[in-house]
């Protein structure tokens, strides 16, 4: 699988760890090496506005997506390649969804989260078969990974779609397994409702 887009979530925050930065700056570089366009959400600051100068510096193409509310707010990034505005989240996420091959999660908050899971879910209802891989910085998503494995052990997950979920420590890598991502086949879709 190549990826013509990916999908990049992260904070709004460059988060206390100079690590966060540093995987921003490498992960904005190696997109941007392999002429893999970032569709992000448009900040210009933390390490959503790190990663997209780091892929610009490089060369790279980065189109953000933001709702009008946020960019009122000066939080826009008008320097990329390609600036969307939107009318609301919702919006927002689609479109990102749309414009995307694959989505990259690194370090970030509630709406890191939210925006990540919600593509994995779309995934395990059988809505799009885009890879979605977390880049676990320092370990940063230890804590979520084991959620995910207590969902499975606990029966609210099965194991086939936690597989959805790819991670690793290094892009490079993460990058790798993510061209290797094989959907789920539809007849794993269906749900099994238990009474």
């Amino acid at each position: 699988m190549t990826f013509q887009r990916i999908c990049v979530f992260c904070g709004s925050n460059s988060g206390n760890n100079p690590a966060y930065r540093a995987a921003a700056i490498e992960l904005g570089r190696l997109l941007a090496g392999h002429d893999i366009e970032i569709v992000y959400g448009a900040g210009n600051v933390g390490l959503m506005g790190i990663l997209a100068d780091a892929a610009l510096a490089a060369g790279g193409k980065v189109i953000g997506v933001i709702p009008e509310s946020l960019m009122a707010k000066e939080v826009g990034h008008l320097g990329l390649t390609e600036l969307r505005i939107v009318k609301s989240m919702h919006e927002r996420k689609a479109l990102m969804s749309d414009l995307s091959d694959a989505f990259i999660a690194m370090p970030g908050g509630f709406g890191t989260f939210e925006e990540f899971c919600e593509v994995v879910t779309w995934s395990q209802l059988g809505i799009q078969s885009k890879p979605c891989g977390l880049l676990n910085v320092e370990g940063y998503y230890n804590p979520l990974l084991e959620l995910f494995d207590q969902a499975v052990r606990e029966g609210f997950l099965r194991a086939e779609n936690r597989k959805l979920v790819l991670q690793d420590r290094d892009p490079t890598k993460l990058l790798e397994k993510m061209a290797e991502f094989a959907p789920i086949p539809a007849d794993k879709w269906v749900w099994k409702v238990e009474r």
